[in-house]
């Protein structure tokens, strides 16, 4: 899985957003606030990370148990696909 190209994360006065640019702003407009998990998320699958790295991250970083990490990752994750940043 990969950001698909035309759309990334910047920081606006402290806030984490996903914006598009190039070809992909034709289709989507405005902004995606993201929480700090969802920024940790993303900057993975930058990283090209799986899933289960994600959530160990994710695990290491926060008070979370693997299970409620692995579900919110995965619940983030199709909702990305959905909106049109993350391809496979």
């Amino acid at each position: 899985m990969r950001i698909k190209q035309g759309f990334v994360m910047r920081d606006v006065a402290g806030q984490a957003v996903v914006v598009a640019t190039g070809d992909a702003s034709r289709d989507f407009h405005g902004m995606v606030k993201l929480n700090q998990t969802a920024a940790v998320v993303w900057h993975g699958v930058e990283e090209g990370l799986d899933v289960k790295a994600i959530v160990e991250r994710l695990v290491a970083e926060y008070d979370v148990e693997t299970g409620r990490a692995l579900a919110d990752v995965e619940a983030l994750l199709a909702r990305m696909r959905e909106q049109g940043f993350v391809e496979d």
